[in-house]
């Protein structure tokens, strides 16, 4: 005998009660369609995923031409992992009945009007240009542990196949942040796209039953034993690969408030030379906190003398410029402009003790979006390597244009004195 369902079940669960406050305001941006990409990222018992699979359910309750599709790199990994976290959230969502789980061809049918959701590997990306739906569209796509993936050409080589014949399609990308500042994933997630929300949680946002005595005593655990596991696998973080230059490096954006309210800040601007670019950057040093927070940049490739001229006015807005003292032409040219700027003193041991300041610092604190070229000079700087895996105590020369820019900036101040060293031992708490 077939059952008649209702075409909209009822939800009788608040969904506050499913999401830990810190999804509540993403979960609004995703009502609201504000963007098309949503990167989470975050360590164990984060609930990224639970987010995801709650929010792709609620999608196709409420549109009926709404279809997803969910990948993870190897496909024999999803029975265990988003297959059943799917079916998990219709259960915790009291709309269990309505959704059938079919394992063998690997998804899910919406029963009240046959709405389906695939699960598929992306180990070959060509394969999914085959994927047909006989009603609707691809409204929500989901990558799980986005990391597996060999990089962003064979994610939008799955996008350009699935997401066709509509216009309100969501991305959902969830991951642990690998260990290297290099990798693929944490450089592209602090990308800037106006289309694009990084969200990042732990799992201290989450309520403590939510979690349990045992994942909690684990995580202690871990804490107390291993601190650099414990923050790259609970906390998030990428940890780097033992040979990054900063490894006090706040990738974070930085509200307009924060920034109106600075009114002392420095300057600094390194001159390009055929396909170097001109670099500038304003920051503010926080004598108080130790901090150094940027604050804009300007980047730019054989720029024109009157263009470099005007971004430069505008961003400095009166205050003094220390340049690179190699091209004196450049340092006149720019006084004729009006612009208050003066050779950087450089000399013997200048670069080294520039870089070591700048390590010095509580952290360095870089708004990807505002200052996209900076946040990935500094997250790649690396020492150099002697071919068998160990680093060199000499960091590189080169893709270190606004590194020089803010060398330059805070020199008179890391020359003084009675400057002192505000960070603590990095192996400290």
């Amino acid at each position: 005998m077939s059952m008649i369902f209702p075409r909209t079940p009822f939800v009788n669960v608040r969904t506050s009660e499913l999401l830990a406050e810190a999804f509540w305001g993403l979960h609004a941006a995703l009502r609201e369609g504000h963007y098309r990409e949503y990167w989470l990222m975050g360590g164990r018992g984060s609930a990224k995923s639970s987010f995801a699979s709650l929010e792709i359910l609620l999608g196709l309750i409420r549109d009926s031409d709404a279809n997803a599709i969910v990948y993870r790199k190897v496909a024999a990994t999803l029975r265990e992992s988003v297959y059943e976290q799917v079916l998990w959230a219709a259960e915790m969502l009291g709309v269990g009945a309505f959704f059938r789980g079919k394992p063998a061809s690997m998804e899910i049918e919406y029963l009240p009007t046959g709405q389906r959701i695939l699960f598929r590997g992306g180990n070959d990306p060509g394969k999914s240009r085959s994927i047909k739906l006989s009603q609707g569209y691809f409204k929500y796509l989901w990558f799980e542990e986005l990391s597996e993936f060999s990089g962003m050409e064979d994610i939008r080589s799955i996008k350009a196949s699935v997401l066709r014949g509509g216009n309100e399609a969501s991305t959902f990308y969830t991951f642990n942040p690998p260990r290297s500042t290099q990798s693929w994933v944490n450089l592209e997630s602090i990308a800037p796209r106006k289309d694009r929300i990084v969200h990042k949680s732990v799992y201290t946002d989450l309520p403590k039953a939510w979690l349990g005595e045992d994942f909690l005593a684990e995580a202690q655990h871990l804490q107390h034993t291993n601190e650099r596991a414990y923050r790259h696998m609970y906390l998030g973080e990428a940890i780097g690969t033992g040979g990054q230059v900063f490894d006090n490096l706040n990738l974070s954006p930085i509200s307009q408030s924060t920034i109106d309210g600075i009114d002392r800040f420095v300057c600094g601007l390194d001159f390009g030379f055929a396909s170097d670019p001109d670099a500038f950057v304003k920051a503010y040093v926080d004598a108080r906190t130790g901090s150094l927070i940027l604050l804009e940049e300007f980047y730019g490739v054989r720029t024109p003398i009157e263009r470099l001229c005007a971004e430069v006015a505008l961003r400095s807005k009166g205050s003094t410029v220390r340049c690179d003292s190699a091209d004196p032409r450049m340092i006149c040219a720019l006084r004729e402009h009006g612009i208050q700027a003066i050779g950087a003193k450089k000399g013997p041991g200048s670069v080294e003790h520039g870089i070591r300041w700048l390590q010095e610092r509580t952290e360095i604190r870089i708004d990807p979006e505002r200052c996209p070229n900076a946040a990935r000079e500094f997250s790649r700087y690396e020492y150099l390597s002697d071919g068998n895996g160990n680093f060199l105590a000499e960091a590189p020369d080169k893709d270190n244009h606004l590194i020089d820019a803010l060398r330059y900036a805070v020199e008179e101040i890391s020359q003084r004195r009675e400057a002192k060293t505000v960070r603590r031992d990095f192996l400290g708490i």
